[in-house]
């Protein structure tokens, strides 16, 4: 969003016509801001909810069930990653080395 630097009103795009380029102008004043260059968006990497693999090595341990090997412990981090008023999301790694399974609860 753009706003004009005389009376603060949100400039509007005004197409290109004629011999006209495409600008921005105010609605309620005489002024007129040509639009340039075009800008490019770059897409970004998607990063792994838990960047390192060790990371959960590191989090605190829970007796809970792996849905994979049944193993009775599993490493455990909880994150609000919905609104507010819904409840938090529990990710779990079970804690034997041959298995190492990834699960969440929401």
């Amino acid at each position: 969003m753009e706003f004009c630097p005389g009376c603060g009103m949100l400039l509007q795009i005004q197409p290109a016509t004629g011999g006209n380029r495409l600008r921005f102008y105010c609605p309620t004043c005489p002024y007129v801001c040509p639009i340039v260059k075009k800008a490019r968006l770059v897409k970004k990497e998607v990063e792994p909810i838990f960047s390192d693999s060790d990371a959960m090595k590191n989090a605190p341990k829970t007796t809970t069930t792996c849905p994979r090997c049944q193993n009775g412990e599993a490493y455990y981090r909880q994150m609000q990653i919905r609104s507010a008023d819904e409840p938090m999301s529990t990710f779990y790694k079970c804690c034997r080395e041959e298995c190492q399974f990834d699960w969440r609860e929401d």
